[in-house]
Order: C-alpha cells, then sequence, then structure tokens
C-alpha cells in the first residue's frame, strides 16, 4: 500500500518546464531513490513532495508524518543544536529527549551540541537536519542527497540507520546522484527532461 504517492506533478519556473506530469508510488518500509543529471529537477520534485512548493498541476497524496530534509539545511544559525531540537520538540509536541539523543549519539556530534548552527562544518549541520527530519517519528521520510559532508564513519552510520527504518516500516525516498548507491534501493527512478522512469534496481538492498 503507498504511503507517498504524486499524481500528474507538473511544474514550470518561467518558461522552462521542469516537471512534466510525473507519477511515483512510495509503500510502507519501502526504500526508493530518484537520480538524475543536476538541474533535472530532482530537488524541484522533492520540495513538491515535502509540501514546500505548490505544483503547477498534479497533486501529492501523503499518510502519516512527513520528515523532510532538504539539501541546503534551514536551520537557525543563532540556535545551537539543542534548542533546535528543544524547539522542534514543542513543535510537535514530542515527550522526552531519548530519541534525539540517540540520534545525535548515532550520528557522532554530540560535542557540538552547545554550539551554535552558524559555527557548525557543513557536515554536522547537515546531520542536524537528518536528526530534526526524524524526530517526531515520521511516516515518510523525504532526504535530498542526505549524506553530503559526511566522513566515512557517519556514511556508514546513515545508511545502517536506513535499514532500520525501512524495516520498522518508514516510506523513504532519497535525491541521489551517486550511481553505485543504486543497488541499496528497492527501486530507483531516473528524472529527465521533466520526466521519470523506473530503472532496474537490487531488490535486496545492502544496509
Amino acid at each position: 500500500m503507498s504511503v507517498l504517492e504524486a499524481r500528474g506533478v507538473s511544474k514550470s519556473f518561467g518558461r522552462h518546464q521542469v516537471l512534466a506530469g510525473v507519477d511515483l508510488a512510495v509503500a510502507a518500509g519501502e526504500m526508493t531513490a530518484v537520480v538524475g543529471e543536476n538541474g533535472s529537477g530532482k530537488s524541484t520534485l522533492l520540495r513538491i513532495l515535502a509540501g514546500d512548493l505548490r505544483p503547477d498541476a498534479g497533486l501529492v497524496l501523503a499518510q502519516g508524518r512527513v520528515g523532510y530534509c532538504p539539501q541546503a539545511t534551514v536551520l537557525d544559525d543563532a540556535l545551537t543544536v539543542d534548542q533546535h531540537i528543544r524547539s522542534f520538540q514543542a513543535a510537535y509536541r514530542i515527550r522526552g529527549t531519548e530519541r534525539a539523543g540517540a540520534l545525535i549519539d548515532r550520528l557522532g556530534y554530540g560535542e557540538f551540541r552547545h554550539q551554535a548552527a552558524g559555527t557548525l562544518s557543513g557536515g554536522t549541520r547537515q546531520k542536524l537536519s537528518l536528526t530534526l527530519a526524524l524526530l517526531h517519528q515520521p511516516a515518510v521520510l523525504l532526504l535530498d542527497e542526505p549524506y553530503q559532508g559526511f566522513d566515512w564513519e557517519t556514511y556508514l552510520a546513515f545508511w545502517e540507520l536506513a535499514g532500520e527504518l525501512r524495516a520498522a516500516g518508514t516510506a523513504t525516498l532519497v535525491i541521489t546522484h551517486l550511481v553505485f548507491e543504486q543497488k541499496r534501493f528497492d527501486r530507483v527512478w531516473h528524472l529527465a527532461a521533466g520526466r521519470i522512469a523506473e530503472t532496474e534496481a537490487s531488490h535486496a538492498p545492502t544496509a
């Protein structure tokens, strides 16, 4: 059963059509990817799926909470890591800090909890953004190149976490341009010239 669907999604910027009737669906517990060249519209599609951008035509259907981790992190540079966590917890009425602490430890940036986001490295900002996207235990997780700036250890920790989310039933869609990662996904779509088509992918992904 699909928990995320795009039906006939189109988007233009001026005279340039970026998306031309995109259809896709992601089921619970499915790890999927959208690949394509730079400028192909991958991030535009993800913003529309996340509800951050309105399509010109078509619709998006999502069941349950959606977590969104954009490529360009959206953080308040004046707030510390812990202040971001507390603000997000208050907004979603999340009880306790156990999940936040576990994610911070898992991604290896606990030493920066009291540091302002504006002073963090790009990789650490991405870790915080991913933590925030996962705090409310979303049914659908949308990730735009989520591991950019990660060191190798964190990169491996990310994929281990992704495997656990899949096993727990989270539907995950990842934007990526790295061809060698495609074996990790249940399904892969290729986006080009505004249109999307499913390609072959391994059905036994490596966590």
